[in-house]
């Protein structure tokens, strides 16, 4: 088995052979907890400042471990036949998870900047998305992009209901509440504020109309926000529930596919040994 073999098997979580995941890609997830840890901690000054040096020695270090995880993948993505050659490579460092990867090594490049920097302190943000490379190796976020991909359509007719119950509600209450309040409901673009936070059942308390007709409004449009909430909640439960479903056919299939080659290995091998003895036996002499 070549080296490229050897590493694509350690890291496409698919390609690993045993169940569960590679041990190379058991320490890249502690790599990743623990890099989106020091990325959300490096953002307090009080602890930076107790030994700022430290702080830039674990980045570097981070980043370099990551930048050899970053060119081992898109060395080892030549053992699919689709990312194979410059071009397949190519194709492959612009896919969304290779994107991922590379902006987890983006400290790398700005580490000698000055701490003050505000590019600097961008980067350490940027460092909490190495948590995002979980992704690759969780089966329920998977199930979760698959799900949205399967209701595509419907989210978004989901999505365009949200958005004209929205403008009709804050211009609703523009007409009913401008005059009184100005601040909050002059216009429709500041209306449409008190809109997301009703129709999102949030309802932060800042701004409410005051009016009969505007509360009668509201409550009409905390109930149409009720409802648009439990819509988009069926429809991504069905989703789940489908998705989930057809994971736990193909894994029984696998499973009984997986028995019948056993079953079908052993009776080959029953068949073989009885069959030895009679390639053995010779006829008695006259």
């Amino acid at each position: 088995m070549t080296t490229r073999a050897i590493l694509h098997r350690h890291l496409a979580v698919e390609a690993w052979h045993r169940h569960g995941l590679s041990p190379t890609n058991r320490v890249i997830c502690l790599l990743i907890l623990f890099g989106g840890t020091f990325a959300i901690l490096s953002t307090e000054p009080h602890l930076v400042e107790i030994s700022p040096q430290t702080f830039g020695v674990v980045e570097l270090v981070l980043a370099t471990l990551f930048s050899v995880e970053y060119i081992a993948r898109v060395y080892a993505a030549g053992e699919e036949p689709a990312h194979r050659g410059l071009l397949g490579r190519l194709r492959y460092m612009v896919t969304p998870l290779a994107l991922i990867d590379l902006i987890a090594i983006a400290p790398l490049f700005f580490i000698p900047l000055s701490p003050d920097s505000a590019l600097l302190r961008l980067v350490r943000l940027i460092g909490i998305l190495r948590f995002a490379k979980f992704w690759r190796y969780s089966h329920a976020l998977r199930h979760l992009t698959e799900a949205v991909r399967m209701r595509a359509f419907e989210l978004g007719l989901s999505f365009a209901v949200a958005c004209f119950f929205l403008v009709l509600t804050a211009t609703l209450l523009y007409l009913l509440e401008g005059a009184v309040q100005p601040a909050a409901f002059g216009s429709i673009p500041r209306a449409m504020w008190w809109s997301i936070m009703t129709l999102t059942t949030v309802g932060y308390g800042d701004v409410y109309p005051v009016t009969v007709l505007g509360r009668i409004c509201a409550g009409a449009t905390a109930v149409i926000g009720i409802g648009l909430i439990a819509m988009l909640t069926g429809i991504l439960a069905a989703a789940f529930s489908e998705v989930f479903q057809k994971h736990r056919e193909q894994v029984a299939a696998a499973h009984a596919a997986a028995h019948a080659a056993a079953l079908a290995r052993k009776a080959a091998m029953h068949e073989h040994e009885s069959e030895a003895p009679k390639a053995t036996t010779h006829e008695p002499g006259p």
